[in-house]
């Protein structure tokens, strides 16, 4: 008989409403239900109305998962949830939900950093995370560089944006082109669909040499964003027509090039052997490959989970539940808060 801990997680921080389900490092559930095309319409998240969504989905995502891991609610031995950080709405559906299971089932409960979800749901995938790594996180709310020695323990914050986030920088720029929302997956098919990378060079933020001295591990994507509206503005101002692939694919390349560019190097300060990409943008397929590309040429692994564990899930909740139950850490208190500015430093809520 196994003794590694069955843990179900939920993710409600933005538009998905997920549970995951969990036994050690092996994966068993994992259900999304998606208000993405409510938000389509809008052309971004409104926070009502995802909150709304979490609360309608929430008992039939949760009775969805366990049929899948065929288990009961009573089987669990500990409910991990989201606690920050996200959208206050969203977050607090999610935290309500997670005391309620687990009141009712007389299970502790671990309010979790929903960064470090994104590296812990490697481990699904990968195994063990190894000891000392540095990673990624790229998402349409966050771009970071951490350094994880044990994500228990908490991580150490290299650099992140220091204004749009890499995943917002795709949305903005596939509404220039007429793309649907969330822009990501549209720019990404676009791009592998004839676009010309050369077509264009747009420019690389905070990678000059006096931006380098002062925001090294940084990363600033609006000046981007705004170069690419302005040259699509020209091209319709002068009457001429706007090579969408070409666009996208020089766009993406852009990205791509400071986002792994910026990483390699965070990998060599810190010593590092490993990078691990997680978040919706680690998705991306152009990221994937240069991030390959460029680290065999330093010596450095890369870790990146599966695209369907990189978008925000339940899984991931439950994996970084259970490396903290297998670790021994303590649970959070049952009045653990929603926090939407949680920061990174602090895994679990105390």
């Amino acid at each position: 008989m196994t003794t590694e801990p069955l843990i179900l997680g939920i993710e409600t921080s933005c538009d998905e409403t997920g549970v995951g389900i969990v036994r050690g490092q092996t994966l068993l559930a994992d259900a999304i239900a998606s208000s993405v095309e409510e938000h389509a319409r809008f052309g971004g998240v409104v926070p009502e109305v995802a909150s709304r969504a979490h609360l309608e989905a929430m008992v039939p995502t949760i009775r969805r998962a366990c049929e899948t891991a065929g288990v009961k609610p009573t089987d669990v031995d500990a409910v991990a949830v989201t606690s920050g950080p996200g959208l206050a709405g969203a977050l607090l559906v999610g935290v309500a939900a997670a005391k309620g299971l687990a009141l009712s089932l007389d299970k502790p409960i671990y309010g979790v950093n929903h960064l470090a979800a994104h590296v812990a749901v490697d481990t699904l995938e990968h195994g063990d995370l190894p000891k000392g790594c540095v990673a990624m996180l790229v998402s349409g709310g966050h771009s970071s560089l951490l350094a994880v020695e044990d994500i228990t323990d908490g991580v150490v914050p290299m650099g992140s944006t220091i204004d749009d986030a890499a995943g917002e920088a795709f949305d903005k720029v596939a509404r220039v082109l007429g793309l649907p929302f969330p822009g990501g997956p549209w720019i990404d098919k676009a791009a592998r669909d004839g676009g010309d990378r050369l077509y264009v060079t747009f420019p690389r933020g905070l990678t000059s040499q006096r931006d380098l001295e002062r925001h090294r591990f940084d990363f600033s994507f609006s000046g981007l964003k705004t170069a690419v509206a302005r040259w699509v503005e020209a091209r319709r101002r002068d009457g001429e027509d706007v090579p969408v692939n070409h666009v996208a694919a020089a766009f993406q390349e852009a990205v791509c090039d400071v986002l792994t560019r910026k990483a390699i190097d965070a990998c060599k300060d810190r010593g590092f052997e490993h990078l691990l990409i997680g978040g919706g943008v680690a998705a991306n397929s152009r990221l994937r490959a240069m991030a390959e590309e460029r680290a065999s040429a330093a010596g450095i692994a890369v870790r990146v989970p599966r695209p369907g564990l990189c978008t925000d899930n339940g899984a991931m909740v439950a994996a970084l539940g259970s490396e903290l139950v297998r670790s021994g850490k303590a649970p959070s208190p049952l009045d653990l808060p929603a926090d939407s500015s949680m920061p990174i430093t602090e895994v679990l809520n105390k």
